[in-house]
């Protein structure tokens, strides 16, 4: 067996997530499944650094895949792009080491969350960006951001009740100013279902005066969904890329 690392872009804008489900034909990794044993002649499973939400996109998401033996990869990358809709790309592919897993070999992840501020909604960045039209005190967010930085129990910042652990750690807030869009972006070893989305709602109601950047400590205390901010939607989110040990660039003191 070969095992393969898959970088993968997408639009998620008509697909319910990167998860395959029973009896749900669209689906990232599912239709990504389909494409490889459409080319490979028998079933394989990928597995995914993890999953995206429904309307969420990825500049990088990763996936490892095992094949029965080794394939010229230009040759497979581009029968796997030529059968995928032009929706999903294969961006790269690589032979690894047959312990590299696309989820437990991840170190960390970074997402980033696109605002359009103006009062009309940009018609061509709609599908891309959450409409947010308020006048927002980046120096506000800021400040909250750098509450959240470091390890904390994140309860507060997911929907999800079955985690054994809400404990993460995020490394960097980074809020970006460009006309009339805001970029968030974030980067951690981990992030839990809805958890980025609500970072970004929480850190907008602060910019936009409905919390105080002096609440988060609190609301983090709380452990309580109900003290964050909204849910942001899901089309201005992207996974922008994967950290593994070869390229995450803090193992390396950078």
């Amino acid at each position: 067996m070969r095992t393969y690392k898959l970088t993968i872009a997408y639009d998620g804008t008509r697909y319910q997530g990167w998860q395959r489900q029973a009896g749900v034909s669209n689906t990232i990794q599912h239709v990504v499944e389909k494409a490889i044993c459409s080319v490979t002649g028998y079933e394989v499973k990928i597995q995914g650094s993890g999953r995206t939400d429904g309307g969420v996109h990825a500049f990088g998401q990763t996936a490892s895949l095992r094949l029965s033996g080794k394939v010229e990869i230009p040759e497979f990358q581009n029968k796997l792009n030529t059968l995928l809709p032009e929706d999903i790309r294969i961006l790269d592919m690589e032979l690894v080491p047959n312990t590299f897993h696309g989820r437990r070999s991840a170190k960390g992840k970074c997402y980033v969350y696109y605002v359009d501020t103006r009062e009309k909604q940009n018609v061509f960045t709609r599908k891309y960006t959450c409409h947010y039209p308020e006048k927002l005190n980046v120096g506000a967010m800021r400040e909250a951001a750098s509450h959240l930085c470091g390890r904390h129990d994140f309860t507060s910042f997911t929907d999800r009740k079955d985690e054994i652990s809400c404990t993460r750690r995020i490394d960097e807030i980074r809020i970006e100013e460009e006309k009339d869009k805001i970029i968030l972006s974030f980067r951690g070893n981990g992030f839990m279902y809805h958890m980025v989305r609500i970072l970004s709602g929480t850190l907008l109601e602060v910019g936009s005066g409905k919390k105080r950047a002096s609440d988060v400590d609190g609301i983090l205390k709380a452990k309580d969904r109900q003290k964050a901010g909204f849910l942001a939607p899901a089309q201005g989110l992207f996974l922008k890329e994967v950290y593994y040990l070869d390229n995450r660039k803090e193992e390396e003191g950078q």
